[in-house]
């Protein structure tokens, strides 16, 4: 009888032992599981976290606010006056009239329709007669500068080459990569008739005051 009481008492302290065992073993492995998943969490990549974050940047380009001015956002008509073109070494100014035609020309600097007007990026072509505007451009050379005023602003340019063509030479009114005046008139100046050859002057933008 004895003997069953200890069987009996032995099987409870085990089976307690048991449980106790079981509870701990519980515990502990929650606790690690607890902390890894919360370590999972606090360091796991954002894109797992929150996908909304990483969203890829967008293709449309960035607003520019500081667009560039037009210096003419009216375009001339043919026939207009545009300005007016100081030459600073004869102390002459000329109106310059949008076109080459002879209507123009009769009344001062044509300036050639198909070329940029002053001011602006590329090659700014202006005309005249020789035996009126231009009676005396051949006593301009490089160095000296040519002033023209419109209703963009003020435009200095200098002379950079003295060039003597034919008349029919169209390299005149080729594009520039830079802002550049180029004034033609005929040539020779003491010629009697129509002229063979054209006087140029190539005259690149040094400074300016935009309206």
């Amino acid at each position: 009888m004895k003997q069953l009481k200890k069987m009996r008492l032995l099987l409870l302290s085990c089976t307690i032992a048991i449980i106790l065992f079981g509870v701990w073993f519980s515990t502990s492995n929650m606790y690690k599981f607890a902390k890894g998943y919360f370590l999972y969490k606090t360091h796991a990549p954002s894109s797992q976290v929150n996908e909304t974050e990483q969203k890829p940047p967008s293709d449309k380009p960035l607003s520019n606010k500081t667009t560039k001015k037009e210096l003419y956002p009216v375009h001339p008509k043919t026939g207009e006056e545009i300005g007016e073109l100081y030459i600073p070494k004869l102390k002459t100014k000329l109106p310059i009239f949008h076109g080459t035609d002879e209507d123009e020309l009769e009344k001062g600097v044509g300036h050639f329709a198909g070329s940029v007007l002053p001011g602006e990026n590329d090659n700014s072509v202006l005309s005249g007669h020789r035996d009126t505007v231009f009676r005396k451009l051949g006593q301009v050379g490089e160095g000296d500068l040519l002033i023209v005023r419109t209703s963009a602003g003020e435009f200095t340019y200098k002379v950079n080459k003295v060039r003597i063509v034919d008349e029919d030479d169209r390299t005149v009114i080729v594009p520039k990569p830079r802002a550049t005046l180029t004034v033609s008139t005929c040539y020779p100046f003491d010629y009697i008739g129509s002229a063979p050859e054209r006087y140029i002057l190539v005259a690149y933008l040094s400074s300016k005051t935009v309206s």
